[in-house]
């Protein structure tokens, strides 16, 4: 009898250890996420002579697909994720200015409410959220109106990226035929 205990705990502890091995992971997202620093290549580089990263933006990638984006996916006139999946998150590693408002160091989520012409670009305080659906407006640290510059290429994944102009950051949106910079300034 005491070998047939013992054969039964050896072949339930070998079922427990092999059932512990099988782990099922989620297959590649179709909206990767991905990152982008200003300065470019901040972290990417980092040595002494670099320069330290001031902004960082973690959002999700989606595509176009052959798909009109901005007034169909996108609708306008309404508050989007700036991204797919989770809200976009946006740190700003020290005091900035936006808008001609003060924005704190620390972590914000990047929403935006696309028009043909413009957008209304927004720097909200709540994190961790899906999408937008759970957007609070009196959260809104800062709103800022940018321009619209439509682009002769498409732009297939939706892209984020920083140009430079002295103190100024300039947070560039691009996806589709559309392109939108919201200026950030840095002291």
């Amino acid at each position: 009898m005491k070998k047939f205990y013992l054969l039964a705990v050896t072949l339930f502890a070998a079922f427990t250890v092999q059932a512990q091995d099988v782990v099922k992971f989620a297959p590649l997202d179709n909206s990767p996420v991905d990152i982008s620093y200003f300065p470019n290549k901040a972290v990417k580089f980092k040595k002494t002579d670099n320069p330290n990263p001031v902004i960082k933006v973690l959002y999700a990638r989606p595509t176009a697909k052959g798909r009109t984006i901005f007034g169909d996916v996108v609708k306008f006139g309404e508050v989007w994720r700036v991204g797919a999946n989770e809200n976009t998150e946006i740190k700003f590693y020290k005091e900035v200015t936006i808008g001609g408002k003060k924005v704190p160091a620390g972590y914000y989520s990047l929403f935006a409410i696309p028009e043909k012409d413009k957008w209304t670009i927004i720097i909200n305080k709540e994190l961790d959220l899906w999408g937008s659906y759970a957007y609070d407006e009196s959260k809104d640290v800062v709103r800022v109106s940018v321009p619209v510059k439509s682009v002769s290429e498409t732009i297939e994944a939706l892209s984020i990226a920083f140009t430079a102009q002295g103190n100024i950051a300039n947070l560039v949106i691009g996806w589709d035929k559309t392109t939108v910079e919201l200026p950030i300034t840095i002291k």
